[in-house]
């Protein structure tokens, strides 16, 4: 079977204030991707700065990672929300990044929802149209789950969509992410298990096996989390297996 390319990518600028989430400073040397919070579920307008300014060093591509109005719970409690409520609030937090992308002479690269919304767009067919609908507006792609009303949405509206996988979270059996606070340690002979199966097989692992990947995906991105226990190490080795794999591809 012919392998898949793929890109890596992380969820940056976590912090707020003096509280740091995450490694930035590392990661940001292991990717290619980094989907920068825009304040509703971390980061403020230093830290957004200061990510914008590290992807800039690091010649990353920036993406918006915009979220439900919950700080507290980190974006990752589910809320209700009716679909034009949830594009207002993405394109506020996306206009707030995309001043700092001006500021220092870069352009947006996609949006990818975060946390619990993320999920919910992704089951929601209005609440995924509305979203993909955001980056429409920014003229740029939706980054998300394939095989669900985000790859859907990005179709209908004619938007480029980036097919993701994680590296660092569990599947269901039928395939579904299984969305949670918090990440459990991972040891590094499961990540590379798990993003071999993927490149060289094009299936996911899931809690109970495998299943292949959503049919007429060319090209997937994978996500290691800044806050996942070890995620330096965890996206350093991804990295490395993305590079010998793409390499092959050439």
């Amino acid at each position: 079977m012919a392998r898949i390319r793929a890109t890596v990518n992380c969820d940056m600028g976590e912090g707020y204030s003096l509280y740091k989430m995450g490694d930035d400073e590392a990661l940001m040397k292991t990717i290619h991707l980094a989907n920068v919070a825009c304040g509703f579920h971390a980061s403020d307008f230093s830290i957004m700065n200061q990510t914008v300014l590290l992807a800039k060093a690091n010649k990353v591509h920036v993406g918006a990672h915009p979220s439900l109005p919950d700080r507290q719970g980190f974006g990752r409690r589910e809320m209700a929300m009716e679909p034009e409520e949830l594009a207002s609030c993405f394109i506020y937090q996306v206009g707030a990044l995309m001043g700092f992308l001006v500021a220092h002479g870069l352009t947006l690269n996609h949006i990818k929802p975060h946390g619990a919304v993320y999920g919910m767009t992704a089951r929601d067919p209005a609440l995924a149209r509305a979203a993909v609908g955001v980056a429409k507006t920014f003229n740029v792609p939706f980054m998300g789950l394939p095989g669900t009303h985000h790859q859907a949405a990005a179709k209908e509206l004619g938007v480029p969509f980036i097919a993701e996988w994680f590296v660092d979270m569990e599947y269901s059996p039928e395939g579904k992410l299984l969305i949670t606070k918090t990440h459990e340690p991972l040891s590094a002979s499961v990540v590379r298990d798990r993003v071999n199966r993927l490149l060289e097989e094009k299936r996911i692992t899931t809690t109970t096996g495998s299943l292949p990947l959503t049919e007429g995906v060319t090209e997937v991105s994978i996500c290691c989390h800044s806050d996942t226990p070890g995620a330096v190490e965890i996206a350093e080795t991804v990295k490395a297996l993305v590079d010998r794999n793409n390499a092959q591809l050439q």
